[in-house]
Order: structure tokens, then sequence, then C-alpha cells
């Protein structure tokens, strides 16, 4: 059969490889914006849980002076880099920013995650900007626009999301490579340990070791 025939030649391979991809990228999508993204939770709990899992919780050092302050909202205390959420209304360890399309933070333990997300679906972006740019054939007529403006719309909210998706991935990586979270890129000048630390960042410690500690 035609089925077959195409199998042989291996054109089914390439459809199966992007529907993968599609899949993986939504399973990503819920993923990241089910998850816990590093809630910090009362001190009693946090020392009950380092108790059963036999650690205990590390909070890194504070530079200079700086006390770990307690949150004004739910009142518990603050590890170093973390903030407090409105929308989550959660503290959010090594809180980075509350993605609105995930309706969830993006923080401590998601943000690996986030950055697999963003970059499986830059990769179907761009395999399905590719196929739709292979559609088009370009004709000077009434009717070629009739027939084609579905896909000149599509290939159109494809690069649009392309470039999003695009500058927020390469954005991430230089913020991850520098050792420093977008709220703290944001909001340098407002936060007491950055703004009374003698290093520009004190948590900067080379991109290779930085890449790895977020990484691996």
């Amino acid at each position: 059969s035609d089925l077959q025939k195409q199998e042989e030649r291996g054109e089914l391979l390439q459809p199966l490889i992007f529907v993968l991809l599609v899949l993986c990228s939504v399973l990503l999508y819920f993923k990241v914006s089910l998850m816990d993204p590093g809630f910090v939770k009362p001190e009693e709990e946090e020392v009950k849980e380092g108790e059963n899992k036999g650690q205990g919780v590390v909070i890194p050092q504070v530079p200079g002076d700086i006390k770990l302050r307690r949150c004004g909202y739910c009142l518990v205390k603050q590890p170093m880099r973390a903030k407090h959420c409105q929308l989550c209304q959660h503290c959010v360890r090594r809180y980075d920013h509350h993605c609105p399309w995930l309706e969830n933070c993006v923080g401590e333990r998601n943000h690996p995650l986030f950055i697999a997300y963003l970059s499986v679906q830059l990769v179907v972006l761009l395999w399905g900007g590719h196929v739709a740019w292979s559609g088009l054939y370009f004709e000077q007529s009434w009717e070629w626009l009739q027939h084609n403006i579905f896909l000149l719309v599509s290939f159109f909210l494809i690069f649009i999301f392309t470039i999003v998706v695009l500058l927020l991935l390469v954005s991430h990586l230089y913020l991850i490579s520098c050792n420093i979270t977008t709220w703290e890129f944001m909001s340098h000048h407002r936060i007491s340990y950055l703004r009374h630390s003698e290093l520009e960042n004190p948590f900067d410690q080379g991109i290779i070791l930085n890449l790895w500690r977020f990484f691996c």
C-alpha cells in the first residue's frame, strides 16, 4: 500500500518526530504549570521534612550584616533569593518571575523544566514555520489570497511566537549564565542583599559553574 511505501522511504519519520515534539511540549507545559515551583513552607514543616529525609535545609550565606526577614504576607522566614508572589500567595525559593501563560511562578524547582519547555517549543515553532513557508507559492491575484489566507495568517502567528520564545529563551540563558534571576536583574537596587553587597552579583561563580549548578 501507499502507507507501507512511505514508511519504507522514511517519509513517516519526520511527521512522527514532529508529533512527539508537540506532545513533549504539551507535557512539559502542564508539568511546569502544575508543579510546586519551590514554595517556602513554615519553619516547623521544614524541620520535620528535613528530619524525615535525613537532611537539613540549606540557607545560603547572607552578605554583610543583612538578616533574613520574615515575609509580611505569609509570615514565613524567607531564605536568600526568595520572594513573595501575591498571585500565588506564597513565598517562592529562588524566585524568577510569575508567568501568566503558565498561571504559576517560575522558581527553584521548575526553572530548569521551564527552560526545557521553551527549547522544545522553539523547535516546534521553527519546524511549523518551515512547513507553513514551504506550502506557500506566491501569486498576485485575489483568488490566490482567498485560497492561502489561512496559511498566511498561520505563518505570521508562528513567526511572532517564534520571535517571542527565542528572545525569552536567550534572555533566560544569559541570566542563568550569570547566576541571577529575572527578579534580581530587574530589581537589583531594591533588594537588600544585592544593594549592600560589595560585589555586583555575589552569586556569580563563572559561566561554566553557573550553568552546571543550574542544569545538573
